[in-house]
């Protein structure tokens, strides 16, 4: 009977060694799970979200240089005025705002343009209460100091650009094998599309559709139930050219 137990015996020990080691196995491979979205949160692989684009309200500014003895504006300053307030009717968040030099050689020169500025904003549409004016002193006495017209604007924004926090050399940090992108790339390309874009909105939501324009749409309808072509002709689309090939 003792030649029978010891046979069972060694085959109970084995078993328990086999469970042993596929616990510790089991508990090696668990440790080296990790979770994907805490990478991508400490290093962000997107350009996107490392230079995301911003809205804040930022100042638009035109600086009229008046001369000592000169008192009015110049032809390209008026323009300067009038295109300044199509502009605050198409973007502004806020009234404009009249900077007038105070203590400087300039001063009369400049309460005399101010009056014209205003006349200008008047017979573009800018109502009375929404221009304000502020005198200011000047702290360098070098500088010309200049009638500065301005309100605040809704724009986009990103930065700032060229930051370098890692070394794009070879180094010994063990960042420098991930084959990652390095930081400052896709800044000057957000910052770019930033300025450039007409109404920054659009960078968080689409606008409203608005109706189709009925007396085309008619036209083009009854063309259709007359199975004539829809194709628009325009009569003076061949006047430029100087060849006939290909017709």
């Amino acid at each position: 009977m003792r030649l029978l137990q010891v046979p069972i015996a060694k085959r109970r020990g084995a078993n328990i060694a086999r469970l042993l080691t596929m616990l510790s196995c089991a508990t090696m491979l668990a440790g080296c799970v990790t979770k994907p979205d805490a990478v991508v949160a400490s290093v962000p692989s997107d350009y996107r979200q490392r230079h995301p684009i911003v809205l804040k309200e930022q100042p638009r500014v035109v600086e009229l240089f008046i001369g000592t003895k000169r008192g009015t504006l110049t032809g390209a300053q008026r323009a300067d005025v009038l295109a300044f307030a199509g502009e605050w009717r198409h973007e502004a968040s806020g009234s404009i705002l009249i900077d007038v030099p105070s203590g400087t050689p300039n001063e009369i020169a400049a309460s005399d343009a101010l009056r014209e500025v205003r006349s200008i904003l008047a017979a573009a549409g800018v109502p009375p209460d929404g221009v304000n004016i502020r005198p200011y002193h000047t702290s360098d006495p070098r500088k010309l100091a200049t009638v500065r017209v301005s309100y605040p604007r809704i724009a986009g924004d990103v930065g700032p650009c060229g930051m370098w926090p890692r070394d794009l050399g070879p180094t010994y940090d063990p960042e420098h094998l991930d084959n990652q992108e390095y930081w400052n790339l896709g800044c000057a390309y957000q910052r770019n599309l930033a300025a450039m874009v007409d109404n920054p909105h659009d960078l968080v939501q689409p606008r409203g559709e608005i109706a189709a324009y009925g007396p085309r749409r008619t036209i083009m309808i009854d063309k259709y139930h007359r199975g004539e072509s829809t194709a628009t002709i325009y009569p003076d689309a061949g006047k430029g050219k100087i060849s006939d090939v290909g017709q």
